[in-house]
């Protein structure tokens, strides 16, 4: 998992086989050079030899269609899959995940590791603790042990870290894992058929 060309190349000089490229629209922990999966994606295949995932903002088969015409070999999808009746995050995270709308999540906790997260308390905690220069260590007694647990696996809304990618704006319903792959694939292959739809 890369966010950056750098990265990438160092990742291949180590002899990986093949790097995901994640750009900052993802959830969940983010690298803090901010790119964009449009951007990362093409900059990272023309980096490297060894085949690149997409992954960042893609929940869909229209997204994926376009990090292939960008030169991925995959996709990673992550919030699409939060949103899954067999994934193990709690119903009401998975609920408050199908009715976010754009701008409801944002990337914070730049001192310690940057981190997607939904807009809650916790949030405006971290948002007002940041605003007044606290320091690594009281960020990190704040952020406490378990606070992910709390809110995506216990369904602490309020309290709890909320993780999850810009993509999730895209989603409404709760579906079957099975059901998503099916969605997705046919997505992409009307793509494959009729790209000008596409736009």
């Amino acid at each position: 998992m890369i966010s950056s060309s750098t990265f990438a190349r160092k990742s291949e000089a180590a002899g990986c086989d093949a790097v995901v490229a994640e750009g900052f629209e993802a959830g969940g922990h983010n690298g803090r050079e901010e790119t964009t999966t449009m951007v990362l994606i093409p900059a990272v295949v023309d980096a490297v030899k060894i085949p690149v995932i997409a992954a960042g903002g893609i929940a869909t088969g229209r997204q994926m269609f376009a990090a292939m015409a960008m030169g991925a070999e995959g996709v990673q999808m992550g919030s699409r899959f939060v949103a899954s009746e067999e994934a193990s995050s709690h119903m009401s995270f998975k609920n408050a995940v199908i009715g976010s709308k754009e701008g409801d999540t944002v990337l914070t906790l730049k001192q310690l590791t940057p981190v997607r997260m939904m807009r809650n308390q916790f949030y405006v905690q971290v948002q007002e603790a940041e605003r007044r220069g606290a320091s690594q260590e009281e960020l990190k007694t704040l952020l406490g042990r378990g606070r992910a647990k709390k809110g995506m696996f216990e369904g602490n809304l309020d309290e709890g870290e909320l993780e999850i990618g810009q993509a999730s704006c895209l989603l409404d319903s709760v579906l079957p894992a099975g059901d998503i792959v099916k969605k997705v694939w046919q997505e992409f292959l009307d793509g494959l058929q009729n790209p000008i739809q596409m736009l």
